[in-house]
């Protein structure tokens, strides 16, 4: 039986260049750089409202808190998406951790336990993000230090 040889670099590709092709065009991404974080804003407002009245009644300060924490989610994200490529592989990994825990950490502390216990979640949530992304972010970079796209 007939086998394709590998191909250099260690990935199959479509293209021929190495990468793989980009099935959607300009105009899908330029859509989903400004859906995503406003859905995921959305999302994150709505369930720290929800941490924060612990299964009660909604009321208009509720609406209002989770409308806040989502705006204020919105910004951050939107920050940390702009200002994270432009760092080193050590500095985009503790910048994502800092988010992912800090994100974590806040959600955590709308349940009621304590400052503490909210802050040692966040930090433990912060290293796991730290860590896994500095291991991907490491893997695709070259001796240089240039990101492989």
């Amino acid at each position: 039986m007939a086998h394709a040889a590998p191909a250099p670099g260690g990935r199959a590709s479509v293209t021929g260049t190495g990468r793989l092709p980009d099935v959607f065009s300009a105009r899908t991404h330029r859509i989903a750089g400004v859906v995503v974080p406003i859905v995921l804003g959305l999302v994150y407002g709505y369930w720290a409202a929800a941490n924060r009245r612990s299964g009660g009644e909604i009321t208009g300060w509720n609406l209002l808190f989770g409308f806040v924490t989502a705006i204020a989610f919105m910004i951050l994200y939107v920050g940390v998406r702009a200002l994270a490529p432009h760092m080193r592989r050590e500095q985009h990994a503790i910048l994502w951790g800092v988010f992912g825990g800090g994100s974590f950490g806040f959600l955590y502390s709308q349940t009621g336990t304590s400052v503490l216990r909210s802050s040692i979640m966040g930090l433990v949530i912060g290293a796991v993000f730290f860590v896994v992304l500095f291991y991907r972010y490491y893997t695709h970079e070259d001796a240089q230090g240039h990101r492989i796209r």
